[in-house]
């Protein structure tokens, strides 16, 4: 991976708010970001897309649903640059509203209850 590729991707509020709600919770289907990103789902895809681009991200088809996660196969250095942003991020704003949104619309149930999923 390029220096500057990680970066730019990372420089992109949007882009840094699904990266970090990724991190959090493991796996996400576009639809349950797009609620707590207070976005319409194509502005959430084509950041997603770009993430993919970058290969920060994979996805994968469900249906006509796509999930999408952090990319394991990173180097160790990306990782750790990714694990640090993360960890200097999420106890700041807007990212702890972007938690607590996603958390209230899965429910008790913990587990995203749009229809889609």
């Amino acid at each position: 991976m390029e220096l500057d590729t990680l970066f730019k991707a990372l420089a992109d509020t949007t882009r840094l708010r699904c990266l970090m709600l990724l991190m959090e919770f493991k796996e996400l289907c576009v639809c349950e970001l797009t609620e707590p990103l207070s976005l319409a789902q194509p502005k959430v895809s084509r950041h997603l897309a770009a993430l993919r681009a970058s290969n920060l991200v994979v996805s994968r088809k469900e249906g006509l649903w796509v999930h999408y996660r952090v990319n394991e196969a990173l180097p160790g250095w990306v990782l750790e640059v990714m694990q640090a942003s993360f960890q200097g991020c999420r106890l700041t704003q807007p990212f702890v509203e972007d938690r607590q949104r996603l958390l209230a619309g899965r429910g008790e149930s913990g587990q995203c209850v749009s229809k889609c999923c």
